[in-house]
């Protein structure tokens, strides 16, 4: 009987696809799907959102049969409809032009079926045993009817793929009787496709891992009767700004910093750091780390789709979704290559009159091992570098940063610490000494997470903090803060908003500050009673890896390193010798930076920008490889190519050593699939190799380059550095 069509009559715009139960059984079910227009859902959302339906256990998805199944608790399907129905609707849809396999790189949702393999491997073990050639015929038509019918819709679907050539090879050998030959290809074909299957769904673990949806319920304290209770929620219901509260052995479910108590985070699935980190108060913790020992209250910044993991599996997700030139290249060639395969085995007929030898060449063929090997080793070296904490957005990035011979790095946040430290105190009063006037600044500045705050509080600390009770503190964006204590103003921070915005008068310290700036360390102004206080001097120390980070890169192959800087001439020129920089640009204003790497880009340089701030977005954007630093902002993160889950600037030499070895890898299973399958190929054309010999040269040669692609890179340990 005819399958009934799926596709949905245009009724309403709720009527957007069509839900049908194929299968049920007490604990499993699945449905089949059809969206209107020939669009698909997001293959790994629809089954995210699945699994977080009430009472379903699991989910697969099959994009291609458009198939859903769900293990579930016993529910009856019906019950369950309206919630699917529901996803469905809520599940973005892709566009037309990703509706094309040939433009889209969906992700391996089904596990690989061994069905074939054990069909086609029962005909060749059978094959000895069956007297009768009608049994023999059929023994070999149970195991190869499935290649057979897959050339023929490969044909008609697709023209001469592959495929059509394997299906011919098999056909011809049954045809001439040869059954052994027939079961043989059948089983190897069989066997190398569930191989080449099982291959690219283990090269997508990671992104499985990070899509799985981790934390459902949170503990959030709520203000509630004049009181304070510890409460549990959903963590949809998480906001920003809550006080989240995790105990040991549970994930930390929000980005945000530690209001109180200590805990060890184990962060390796994060940033690739075994060893536990020691978190307190001011601290920032990620989503996606667990609390080993400890208890902690986190106040939220970012929740829901806005976490650091929420955020990793979206560049994960979107980055199986391109292909690189290299990818694009070996998937042109292998297409171009099979009309030459078929003329070749159509030319050693005309000339030897043998059918063996006709199905011998068909047997050998370059497409599955030039298309698979490529994407495969690009998936498994992102799913390496994301276990050392770089995330790389795709096999272009990876393609861009190997290409990269210039590296610049916008000072502050990468070759610096980007972590400030109180270095000296001044005071303009004989009233409030060094140690007043950083209590003063502590009282006001705790409240708030950002650098600036934090090296005061920490200065305070050292000098035993005596709190001093001020009113309520009202934060100015790029400015500073404003407080009074006892009726008197208290303003903290630049000198423009001190002196242009609060009107309080510099000009009899102008001798002092000219002293203490000639130095070159950041000052943050004090003022109080609408007179100037004092002026705290922070530095931003640079990494102690630094150098050795920049010696790597030069090694990897990066001609010049450059160096973008605020400062003056004099300390940009101190910190560029210190290191190793190659060339500096000193006194820059933000705005100049994309600037300056269009000019080294028009001397014909591969440029890759480091950054972390809001004003390298566009820098990042406009190199041809942008690396977004750990603690940088999320603007210039979601800009980026690379995303360093570390705070190492160590982690942007490890991200170019990988790139330089995937490309290397793909570069010699390029090189190697030519020159075997060539051999091979050769070899059948001439008589030498059998149907069977050369099913089984080919194949194997296939899973073997498949198997090195998939074991990733390595490099250097970054511990060992």
């Amino acid at each position: 009987m005819q399958r009934p069509s799926l596709k949905p009559k245009k009724a309403s715009n709720s009527e957007l696809f069509s839900l049908r139960l194929e299968h049920a059984t007490s604990k499993r079910v699945r449905y089949s799907f059809c969206y209107e227009g020939g669009c698909r859902p997001e293959p790994m959302a629809l089954q995210i959102a699945l699994e977080s339906l009430e009472g379903i256990k699991s989910a697969r998805v099959n994009p291609a049969l458009n198939n859903l199944i769900l293990e579930h608790e016993g529910r009856e399907p019906k019950e369950m409809e309206s919630a699917i129905k529901g996803v469905l609707e809520r599940v973005s849809l892709r566009g037309k032009a990703c509706a094309s396999k040939d433009s889209c790189l969906v992700l391996r949702e089904e596990i690989p079926s061994s069905g074939g393999v054990v069909r086609a491997g029962t005909s060749l073990l059978l094959e000895p045993f069956l007297k009768n050639p009608n049994a023999k015929l059929g023994a070999a038509a149970i195991g190869s009817t499935p290649i057979v019918w897959d050339g023929i819709k490969d044909l008609f679907e697709h023209g001469l793929t592959s495929k059509v050539l394997e299906a011919m090879a098999v056909a011809i050998s049954i045809y001439r009787q040869d059954f052994r030959a027939a079961n043989s290809a059948s089983f190897m074909l069989a066997l190398g496709e569930y191989i080449e299957e099982a291959t690219v769904y283990k090269s997508d673990d990671l992104i499985k891992e990070l899509s799985k949806p981790q934390v459902e319920e949170v503990w959030i304290e709520k203000h509630q009767k004049g009181r304070i209770e510890t409460i549990l929620v959903p963590i949809q219901e998480v906001k920003s700004g809550d006080i989240v509260v995790v105990g040991a052995g549970e994930i930390v479910p929000v980005d945000g910093h530690v209001m109180s108590g200590e805990a060890m985070l184990n962060q390796i699935s994060m940033t690739g750091e075994a060893e536990p980190v020691r978190k307190s108060r001011g601290d920032r913790v990620l989503s996606g780390t667990v609390v080993e020992e400890g208890r902690i209250k986190i106040w939220a910044e970012h929740v829901g789709d806005e976490t650091t993991t929420a955020r990793i599996r979206s560049y994960i997700q979107s980055s199986l979704e391109e292909k690189s030139s290299l990818q694009l290249e070996a998937s042109k060639m292998a297409d171009g290559l099979v009309p030459i395969t078929l003329g070749l085995a159509v030319l050693s007929y005309v000339v030897s009159q043998d059918l063996t030898r006709l199905a011998s060449v068909l047997q050998a063929d370059y497409s599955c091992a030039l298309k698979l090997a490529t994407p495969v080793a690009f998936k498994a070296s992102i799913g390496s570098a994301g276990k050392m904490g770089i995330i790389i957005k795709g096999a272009k990035s990876l393609e861009a940063l190997h290409e990269a011979d210039t590296f610049v790095f916008d000072k502050t946040g990468t070759l610096t610490k980007g972590e400030l430290e109180v270095i000296e105190v001044h005071s303009f009063s004989s009233a409030w000494d060094e140690t007043s006037i950083l209590n003063l600044a502590a009282s006001a500045e705790e409240h708030y997470f950002h650098p600036v705050a934090q090296a005061i509080v920490k200065a305070a600390r050292k000098r035993e903090f005596v709190h001093m009770h001020h009113d309520e503190v009202e934060f100015i964006v790029a400015h500073g803060v404003k407080t009074e204590i006892e009726g008197k103003s208290v303003v903290i921070g630049s000198r423009h908003f001190l002196e242009d915005d609060e009107g309080i008068d510099f000009s009899s310290h102008q001798k002092e500050l000219k002293g203490y700036l000639s130095q070159g360390h950041m000052p943050l102004y004090i003022g109080y009673d609408r007179e100037l206080l004092g002026v705290v001097m922070l530095k931003d120390e640079i990494r102690p890896n630094a150098q050795e980070t920049l010696e790597r890169l030069k090694k990897a192959g990066v001609q010049e390193v450059v160096m973008l800087t605020g400062d003056g001439e004099e300390k940009a020129k101190e910190v560029a010798e210190s290191i190793g920089v190659d060339r500096y640009f000193a006194n820059l204003l933000p705005t100049q930076k994309a600037e300056i790497l269009e000019r080294l880009m028009k001397e014909g340089k591969k440029v890759a920008f480091v950054g972390d701030g809001i004003n390298d977005a566009p820098a990042l954007m406009k190199a041809h490889s942008g690396i977004g630093m750990h603690k940088g902002a999320d603007i210039a993160k979601a800009s980026a190519d690379v995303v360093l889950l570390r705070d190492d600037i160590a982690a942007v030499a490890d991200a170019k050593e990988v790139a330089n070895a995937t490309l290397a890898k793909v570069n010699g299973n390029f090189k190697a699939t030519l020159g075997i399958n060539s051999a091979i190929l050769g070899a059948a054309a001439l008589g030498w190799l059998s149907p069977v010999r050369t099913a089984l040269l080919h194949n194997g040669t296939t899973i073997g380059l498949l198997l090195n692609a998939l074991g990733g890179v390595k490099i250097r340990d970054p511990k060992e550095l």
